[in-house]
């Protein structure tokens, strides 16, 4: 890592701003922070994930359910919100204090728009309880649970905190069913699966999750057993094909809902 670098992630701890998503999200705002990620910082649509506002603009519909499992500044959640209209429901699950409270100001921001976004402060894990929670000593979009292992490019752990978990069949319990999950949770994604047997063999959503490498074997053979087919996220739609390992983000299709 430069120094620049280091450097800029030391300044921009604590420090968050507005900006707006794309033209055709309509003005809908986010709060982000460079404390998150430095990507922010960029001018335009590069400061956003393309492969997340193309998954809200394909298959995010008005009306739908949908969860954002670790909703970050809530990029996805904002973008979900808008293409689901005031009749959907995005439930935005982040455990990070310092991110939930963007995410809060993000509501408070879009107030015009009748956005109906709902934020959980809790982790997703294969059981309901408690675990320690690391703040990754660069990006906060790096944090992990302890159980997680994290990665490389957290940096190490500034800060640890406990915080509670929830499984995502114990999130169904609760309903509506989601129609749409993304999943972003730095290497508790097999975890995060593991407890949702119900949401895989009930409500089928169409799923759009981040699988690091030392999970790709177990999260394949879980949404596989599921009858999911499992596409790259970040291709465009025309070049599409069956993958026989999972993508960095990948797209899982139940296969009744493939056209």
């Amino acid at each position: 890592m430069s120094w620049k670098r280091k450097i800029a992630e030391r300044l921009s701890r604590g420090r968050s701003f507005s900006r707006r998503l794309p033209s055709d999200f309509n003005g809908v705002k986010v709060v982000v922070s460079p404390d998150a990620a430095l990507k922010y910082l960029k001018p335009g649509s590069a400061a956003f994930s393309r492969g997340l506002l193309e998954f809200a603009r394909e298959f995010v519909q008005s009306g739908q359910v949908v969860w954002d499992i670790g909703a970050n500044v809530g990029i996805f959640s904002y973008a979900a919100a808008f293409r689901a209209g005031p009749s959907g429901r995005v439930l935005a699950v982040e455990p990070d204090r310092f991110l939930v409270e963007l995410l809060d100001r993000a509501n408070r921001l879009n107030t015009s728009f009748d956005l109906n976004v709902e934020v959980l402060p809790v982790a997703v894990s294969s059981a309901c309880g408690f675990t320690t929670f690391h703040i990754a000593a660069r990006g906060r979009a790096s944090n992990w649970i302890d159980a997680a292992g994290g990665r490389s490019t957290a940096g190490g752990s500034r800060v640890t905190r406990v915080v509670p978990t929830l499984t995502l069949d114990s999130l169904l319990a609760q309903g509506p069913q989601p129609d749409v999950v993304k999943i972003d949770v730095e290497g508790a994604e097999t975890m995060a699966l593991e407890g949702a047997a119900r949401l895989l063999s009930d409500a089928r959503p169409i799923i759009y999750i981040e699988v690091g490498e030392a999970q790709e074997g177990r999260v394949r053979a879980v949404l596989q057993s599921a009858d999911y087919e499992l596409l790259d996220g970040d291709q465009p739609i025309a070049d599409r094909r069956p993958l026989k390992k999972c993508a960095t983000n990948t797209l899982a299709i139940p296969r009744e809902r493939i056209p």
